[in-house]
């Protein structure tokens, strides 16, 4: 896997870290590691990070992070760190071609989700998952980094092989954002060795490559006093300790090591402008970086000038989200804030996404802002609300501090390692958030900026589509801008915050009409007056964490076609007017330093809400819902903005090639059904506010039908007056209502489409079957895990046999409403001139495994992933949140979530090739291809 650390056309955001420190006394200022982390360096350079976290329970995150990327290529070696990483997978001393794959697989652990790599300009991280309760498994993986470190065979074959796979890589990158990229990267990174050493490489490389030239770069650079380890999980820290010692002590640092520079970008004092056009392009955007060397961290100086940073952030960019709320917004989308470009780099970065005519207006308008504050400052209201906000989210990590996920801790340690980004634990950095925040003062915050804004190493980037039609702005009218807001007056910003409640009226409780408990799932069924149904499930899992799912038959489905785009859009259209009396913008106001979200939908058959809080604001998440519920907000100005903004997004839809298959594909599907089109201005034009608020509110004007799912951190005689004050005060008029079926049919029979989009020479290909299905819970197992075996036994045909893709998808959808069918969908990324070869070579596993069925391997690694899984699937509040909402739309019995294993005994081979043989029928199946302009048409 590719990873760019550069943020070209996006807002940056800075990631408050911790700072630097050591187990001996600090100096005066200086901020110590966390204690919990074991911290050793051994004497052949290389470093480790141990940590026992038994979240989730029975699992270890490991990592071999090599100081180690594209940067260090020599020009012969263009794209080589990137294929070092992958032949990793490819076979080492002991573990032989694919063996270690067929391992990690075997013991329930999955490709690509806790079997990874990355690799960046700067380094290549190497990312493994191992159950911890064998410690002969926790010991195997410490091997498998081991093997990385130093064992990688490079067979010449793999090598021939990966070729292919990384191709296909790099293939998949191609389009208008790549080609505008390598524009603007010269420009960006003018005289820096990051010009020219992206971690993809070049297409000739890869082909022409000498496998020398590959283990040269393996034998220079992977070498222990570049390498650290990273162990976090629910293990012995010291058996893993004395593991490390014995295994990564032993590797030997080459006898003349190359010295690892420390690469940067030469400062300039002047404005550099990259304008990048492309008929491809989905969109205009801005952006402006001011440049300069980084700041070393690691003192509490430091990081209060990093809080500081942060809070001038929050609130510059509150600012800018208000004005797309007003009519004739000047941009889609802004944003400000800081980070690093690349290593020893720190970067300001202002940007926007605009209208294809508004990239000088869109420039001014962030600007002018930026000038705003400089002119007049921030309010001590816009300061007290931020601060809230932002000490509420410390305390919720210091709340979470028993709860926290390994891979959380391990992506801090490996900052600490590359970087030196401090790491010292929630607890000492929650305490000097307490004590530094109330400490800044408003004129520190005001001047945060004033630093970066004096920069003259500033780098200008526009991207644009290039069309008639676009108004693109000269480099000399960009700079022009920076000159024309400097000298305008700006008036002062005015900050108003509402102090009435949220809830005008006084709501009376009303008592629970039935109630029971379900001792085995530890699962409360409540009854209320108006007909609402309440599932309460508490759980210890999270701290901090409470999740709601509601949900009601119906959707648009019930909806008249005239009003059908109304419902489409309804929750959008009534969720940015805001509620009862608040505008969003002052609603957003008055939630300040609440963790809280909450959000309706109405879907094709079925209307809800999805909402998450902390225990303390649970009061104001029922508040929210009442009030979605009895008071949906119209207002007019918002909803012209949005639909301004919608416009201007999908302006170049159509120029995507992506978009044009993804469109094809799904009216293709729906047999071009009036509703399903693709969304398009004129639909946008048609959107009424007023009739999708007389859809909203019949939507959701009757709770009587609605379920109300409660999982998390909550006790239920808490809970409770929460329920009977808010939910049971809901409207209800007890309509018998179900969902209506609007005639939507899949395809029969063989549909074959070529969609000719795009000058890259790349294509995409999806097969689709369909049709009906029983069901019931074994069946929709069954047909999962057909779809689980396809996509393995296709990733190593696909992949790693023929080297032909990047990645092939397999997944299944089974379907109960509005009728009982399935789809299963395979796709896969190719060269043109392969397709063909592709699809054979798919079409010969569907076709042996619903004549022979799976093999045994095939079948013990879908069990075991169902293990694995079910064993952290259980201690997670979002599966019991939905499963909890599945079973009550099901109807299937509520005791299958404590015990899964049942339904391993339907593993068998015959069972799984009868299924394939039903349910992937050659004479039933839509493909749809992606090929480039003036591609003849596959044979």
């Amino acid at each position: 896997m590719v990873i760019f650390r550069a943020g070209i056309g996006l807002i940056l955001a800075t990631n408050v870290v911790a700072a630097q420190g050591s187990r001996t006394a600090p100096p005066p200022d200086r901020i110590p590691i966390d204690r919990a982390v074991t911290v050793g360096k051994l004497a052949n350079g290389l470093r480790y990070y141990i940590r026992k976290n038994t979240r989730p329970e029975k699992r270890a995150e490991l990592r071999l992070v090599v100081n180690v990327g594209s940067i260090l290529e020599d020009p012969n070696q263009l794209g080589l760190a990137h294929f070092v990483e992958h032949m990793a997978f490819n076979g080492t001393t002991n573990f032989k071609k694919q063996a270690l794959v067929d391992y990690i697989e075997g013991i329930g652990m999955r490709f690509g989700a806790d079997l990874n790599a990355s690799t960046s300009f700067d380094e290549t991280i190497y990312q493994l998952v191992v159950p911890t309760d064998s410690a002969h498994l926790l010991a195997k993986g410490l091997q498998i980094l081991e093997e990385w470190a130093h064992r990688i065979a490079f067979d010449t074959t793999e090598i021939r092989k990966e070729r292919g796979v990384v191709i296909e890589e790099w293939r998949l990158g191609q389009g208008a954002q790549s080609r505008m990229l390598r524009k603007q990267f010269p420009v960006l990174f003018h005289g820096s060795r990051y010009a020219d050493r992206l971690p993809i490489g070049t297409k000739e490389s890869l082909e022409t490559f000498a496998p020398a030239a590959l283990k040269a770069f393996y034998r220079d650079w992977y070498r222990p006093d570049l390498m650290a380890v990273i162990a976090v999980g629910d293990f012995d820290p010291a058996v893993v300790e004395q593991t490390i010692r014995a295994r990564f002590g032993k590797l030997v640092n080459p006898a003349r090591s190359r010295p690892r520079p420390q690469y940067s970008v030469p400062s300039r004092d002047s404005t550099r402008v990259a304008i990048a056009t492309d008929p491809e392009a989905s969109g205009t955007s801005i952006s402006v970086y001011y440049l300069r060397g980084s700041r070393p961290l690691g003192t509490v100086s430091a990081y209060r000038r990093q809080l500081v940073g942060q809070l001038y952030g929050q609130m510059l960019n509150q600012r800018l989200f208000e004005l797309t709320q007003k009519a004739n917004p000047p941009f889609i989308g802004a944003g400000g804030g800081t980070g690093s470009l690349v290593r020893n780099i720190d970067v300001f970065n202002l940007g926007a996404s605009v209208a294809d005519t508004g990239a000088l207006r869109g420039m001014e308008a962030v600007l002018t802002e930026v000038h705003r504050v400089e002119r007049h400052g921030f309010t001590a209201t816009e300061l007290d609300r931020a601060s809230q906000e932002f000490v509420r989210g410390y305390e919720q990590a210091f709340a979470e501090r028993e709860k926290t996920e390994s891979a959380n801790f391990v992506e801090e340690y490996i900052q600490h390692f590359l970087t030196a980004a401090p790491s010292p634990g929630i607890a000492y950095e929650f305490g000097m958030v307490k004590r530094i925040v109330p400490t800044i003062l408003l004129s520190e915050v005001n001047n945060a900026a004033q630093s970066w804004l004096q920069l003259k190493d500033r780098v200008l980037l526009l991207n644009a589509p290039e069309k008639p039609t676009a108004k693109i702005p000269s480099a000399a009218d960009l700079l022009t801008v920076f000159d024309q807001v400097k000298q305008t007056d700006v008036a002062a910003y005015q900050d108003s915050v509402s102090s009435a409640p949220l809830v005008a009226l006084p709501l009376s409780p009303k008592p629970v009409a039935a109630e029971r408990f379900d001792s085995a799932l530890g699962v409360t069924y409540l009854t209320l007056e108006n007909g609402a149904s309440v599932i309460l499930k508490p759980t210890t899992f999270k701290a901090d964490e409470v999740l709601l799912s509601a949900f009601s038959p119906g959707g648009n489905s019930v909806e008249p076609d005239s009003l059908f785009r109304a419902s489409v859009f309804a929750t959008q259209l009534v969720g940015i007017g805001g509620l009862a009396d608040f505008p969003l913008v002052e609603l957003q106001k008055k939630l300040a330093g609440k963790a809280i979200s909450l959000f309706p939908y109405i879907g094709s058959f079925q209307e809800g809400v999805r909402g998450q809080a902390s225990p303390k604001d649970l009061e104001t998440l029922f508040q929210l819902l009442y009030l979605n519920f009895t008071a949906p907000r119209r207002d007019p100005e918002a909803v012209q903005a949005f639909k301004d903004n919608v416009k201007a997004a999908i302006a170049n839809r159509g120029s995507s090639p992506a978009v044009a298959f993804r469109d094809t594909l799904s009216v293709t599907m729906a047999q071009h059904h009036p509703r399903s089109q693709p969304i398009t201005s004129a639909m946008i034009d048609s959107m009424d506010v007023d009739k999708s608020l007389v859809v909203y509110r019949d939507r959701f004007g009757d709770a009587s039908d609605f379920t109300f799912v409660v999982v998390g951190s909550f006790t239920v005689d808490g809970i409770k007056p929460l329920i009977a004050r808010y939910l049971a005060n809901l409207p209800a008029t007890r309509r018998a209502e179900t969902w209506k079926d609007p005639g939507i049919r899949t395809p029969r029979g063989v549909v074959e489409l070529e969609v000719h989009r795009g000058i890259e020479p790349k294509s995409q290909t999806e097969l689709v079957f369909s049709g009906p299905f029983p069901f019931s819970r074994g069946e929709r197992f069954v047909l999962r895990s057909v779809a689980d075996i396809l996509e393995i036994k296709l990733r190593e045909q696909l992949r790693e046999e023929l080297g032909g893709t990047y990645s092939v998808s397999v997944s299944a959808s089974p379907t109960k409403i509005p009728r009982e069918e399935y789809t299963v969908s395979i796709s896969f990324g190719s060269a043109p001139d392969r397709v063909n070869q592709l699809l054979k070579a798919v079409f010969a596993e569907i076709d042996s495994l619903a004549t022979s069925g799976p093999g045994e391997k095939e079948i013990a690694k879908v069990k075991e992933a169902l293990i694995r899984a079910r064993e952290t699937d259980l201690k997670e509040n979002g599966y019991w949140l939905g499963q909890l909402a599945q079973i009550e739309q099901t109807g299937d019995d509520p005791k299958t979530i404590l015990d899964g294993t049942d339904l391993l005994a339907l593993l068998t081979a015959d069972r799984l090739k009868a299924a394939a043989a039903r349910y992937l029928d050659r004479s039933n199946v839509v493909r749809v291809t992606l090929l480039p302009e003036g591609k003849p048409a596959t044979p």
